[in-house]
């Protein structure tokens, strides 16, 4: 992607699309660890579009997830490691 002279870029479709970001649309950008991250600001989305949005993102995430078999409470302590105040026997 390429800036212009008068400092712009074009968000390309696909991202434009997943954010919502049409005409007249609001988007921040924030420094993130040496990078940039381009939030639009929903502020006027009423709670059903904000709800479907969530849920959207939600099912294209469903799966990306392999535990390897573990449950959740397995997969949690390995991420975790144990929880010492806990009484285990």
């Amino acid at each position: 992607m390429r800036v212009t002279t008068k400092g712009q870029v074009t968000i390309p479709k696909p991202i434009r699309d997943l954010l919502g970001i049409g005409p007249g649309s609001e988007v921040e950008f924030v420094a993130v660890d040496g990078g940039v991250r381009l939030v639009a600001v929903n502020e006027n989305l009423s709670e059903e579009e904000k709800s479907r949005r969530f849920s959207d993102v939600l099912d294209r995430m469903a799966g990306t997830l392999d535990l390897g078999g573990m449950t959740t409470d397995q997969y949690m302590e390995w991420l975790r490691g144990p929880r010492e105040d806990l009484d285990v026997d």
